[in-house]
């Protein structure tokens, strides 16, 4: 397990009416939520999100109204694997961070904490629980290249290096290219492994919030990008392509939920 550390193995959807966020996902990106609650009697409403070829996408949270009267709004956040969970806590704190939800345990799922970077950005870090059936089996959510996955991991932050050297020592990313984007300063990717995950960014003024943007992988930008505004959402700037030759935009869902979509033009 602890060659999985730094990679994203899950992805959550906080939601304040869970009817309208499934009708927009299935709409936009294919995705079904599932019908039962895997949630212990009492806690709030959590349910998996399904693909269409059987896999899991991620879990859906329905906020309570105590939830949101705590600060708690509509988003998306990561899960990113490290084998000691309280050291990678530890240490987030130790440069500046916060502590959301301190390390500990649930059982069947693993050890897991909520953290917020010493920029703000919220993040998840877990240690999962052994998986049942096969002892070597990994998470599937993050794919950079296939529709109905995690394809990009974006975070904007007011301090890219400083964000860039934590999260190295931290998930052991490394910063290798970069990308001059003009006024709006550099594109510094990151790689885990010999894999590419994501980016960091300087955070634009524009942007309603510094944090973590999910990218998701559509079947046809143009097709999800109307799909997005027919079922309630707004889109955050416009279809801009990306290198490699496909396309990306930044949308809200129905209830204020930042999402990026990644997809190829079919027309």
């Amino acid at each position: 397990m602890a060659s999985d550390r730094g990679a994203f193995i899950w992805y959550e959807l906080m939601t304040t009416d869970r009817e309208s966020a499934a009708d927009f996902y299935r709409e936009v990106v294919g995705w079904t939520f599932a019908q039962e609650s895997t949630a212990p009697p009492g806690g709030p409403d959590y349910r998996m999100i399904l693909r269409a070829d059987g896999g899991r996408a991620g879990g859906v949270l329905t906020l309570t109204d105590a939830m949101c009267e705590a600060g708690a709004a509509p988003g998306w956040l990561g899960y990113v694997h490290h084998p000691d969970v309280d050291r990678a806590v530890a240490r987030i704190v130790e440069a500046g961070g916060s502590v959301h939800v301190a390390p500990h345990d649930m059982e069947g799922v693993g050890r897991i904490a909520l953290v917020q970077d010493p920029q703000g950005a919220a993040i998840y870090v877990m240690r999962p629980a052994p998986p049942p059936g096969p002892p070597d089996a990994k998470s599937d959510v993050f794919d950079d290249a296939r529709a109905q996955h995690v394809r990009w991991n974006e975070l904007q932050t007011r301090e890219p290096q400083a964000a860039a050297a934590l999260y190295g020592e931290v998930f052991g990313w490394e910063q290798k290219e970069t990308m001059p984007m003009g006024e709006m300063g550099t594109y510094r990717f990151l790689h885990r492994g010999d894999a590419m995950i994501g980016a960091i960014m300087p955070h634009l003024q524009a942007a309603p919030r510094t944090g973590w943007t999910f990218y998701l992988g559509v079947d046809d930008i143009d097709r999800a990008a109307r799909a997005a505004t027919d079922r309630g959402g707004r889109h955050l700037d416009e279809i801009t392509e990306i290198p490699g030759g496909e396309f990306a935009l930044q949308c809200t869902d129905p209830q204020g939920a930042i999402v990026g979509l990644i997809g190829p033009r079919r027309r």
